[in-house]
């Protein structure tokens, strides 16, 4: 029985992994492949549409898939400052992100195909965003203190683990885009008792 549900789960995932389109590849494969994807602003009316957009699942085994993995990462490094960045923001609706991990030593930047949140705290933590599509846009947001995620890498291989705090939050901001959730057009929930408010930056024990 276990081994049909895990089968049925994979066919799941297969089916919703739809095949790239021609207008997807040709875009993730524009110009030097080794070079940044320019970074979709609000501000244009079609780069917003594709900013709202839902996106669907990636095959993480297609070749342009790690092009695109690889170009975001550039578009990021290419940003004063930014700290994640989700397919839509380069014109791809595909569930692919990037986040700089600050939980853990050196503060790398990692990579996330097909990222799900499958549990978040109650208690949540207010604190400033900006993004990397918004110009001058920065306000105050209430986030999930600590998430379980789960996604997979290049390979096919599933991971899942738990992130708190900062880290958290980036995952949540970056997860947001992939539904076509932008930080402009959320609203701020108001005091509530029933939420705590921490520091983002600091380690909280629950």
């Amino acid at each position: 029985m276990r081994k049909l549900s895990l089968l049925l789960i994979f066919f799941i995932g297969f089916i919703n992994a739809q095949k790239l389109t021609a207008d997807e590849i040709s875009l993730i494969n524009k110009g030097d492949i080794r070079t940044a994807l320019p970074i979709y602003q609000t501000t244009d009316e079609h780069q917003h549409n594709t900013l709202l957009g839902l996106s669907s699942e990636i095959d993480p085994l297609d070749k342009n898939t790690a092009v695109l993995v690889s170009r975001m990462k550039e578009s990021l490094r290419s940003t004063d400052g930014g700290v994640g960045i989700a397919a839509p923001q380069v014109g791809i609706n595909r569930k692919v992100i990037w986040v700089q991990r600050f939980d853990k030593p050196g503060e790398p930047l990692e990579y996330f195909i097909n990222p799900l949140i499958t549990w978040e705290s109650e208690i949540q933590n207010l604190g400033p965003e900006g993004d990397l599509s918004i110009p001058d846009f920065r306000d105050q947001f209430y986030r999930s203190l600590v998430i379980q995620l789960e996604y997979v890498d290049l390979k096919g291989q599933k991971y899942s683990e738990i992130v708190e705090g900062f880290t958290a939050v980036i995952f949540q901001h970056e997860i947001d885009h992939l539904s076509g959730i932008l930080i402009i057009n959320k609203k701020e929930r108001g005091s509530n008792d029933h939420y705590q408010k921490v520091d983002a930056f600091k380690k909280v024990m629950l």
